[in-house]
């Protein structure tokens, strides 16, 4: 069955194995989410499942969003996230609660996170260029240079490296392994570290 979660990053810690060598841990607190639509388009293989996760107060939801969660029966939830799925659709239902129980110790999954913004930055920190000569009186020391060509095709092309906003994206870290499930707190220790800040909210999903 696939595995598909939402949760929170609580933050980190370590641990010693048995060679002795210490180890990253990242704590996550997963769950419970419910399952709050399915769909699938005609004449086409696509099919996903929409989860929510928290559940928050009527008032601070739109007409729409909560007739969604009136029509199926369902307490209204902040989060929602539509996952795409191949296969193994008949094993969710709408409504149906997803916790850990479906996870094992050893397991490897992917977590998609939004990594930390750092505002605006320039081509050094943010593209790892070069510094320009510091001596004989050169003005071009943090500068960018020449960033297009003179005659064809005139203009500067499409993804040239340039400064701007460094971090605030979307980061997907596959194959961390689970060391230690907390069904009883819906805490999830993940070997290895996930962007983001402490809180930030995020996916999981099992690989198939």
């Amino acid at each position: 069955m696939s595995i598909i979660l939402l949760g929170n990053k609580c933050g980190m810690t370590h641990f010693y194995d048995q060679l002795g060598f210490i180890n990253p841990i990242t704590i996550l607190k997963i769950g419970p989410c419910i399952v709050t639509n399915i769909k699938s388009i005609n004449n086409s293989n696509y099919m996903s499942i929409q989860i929510g996760y928290k559940e928050i107060l009527n008032n601070n939801l739109t007409k729409s969003k909560l007739g969604q969660f009136t029509k199926f029966k369902i307490k209204p939830l902040k989060y929602l996230k539509e996952f795409s799925i191949k296969k193994n659709r008949k094993n969710f239902k709408i409504g149906q609660i997803l916790t850990l129980n479906k996870l094992k110790i050893g397991q490897s999954l992917n977590v998609t996170s939004q990594s930390k913004g750092k505002g605006f930055s320039g081509l050094q920190k943010r593209h790892q260029f070069k510094l320009g000569p510091k001596t004989h009186g050169s003005k071009n020391y943090r500068k960018p240079g020449s960033i297009g060509m003179g005659t064809t095709p005139g203009r500067v092309l499409p993804g040239k490296k340039m400064s701007g906003q460094l971090g605030n994206k979307f980061v997907t870290i596959k194959n961390l392994k689970i060391i230690k499930i907390n069904l009883k707190e819906n805490l999830l220790f993940l070997k290895g570290s996930i962007p983001g800040k402490f809180g930030a909210l995020l996916s999981i999903s099992s690989i198939h």
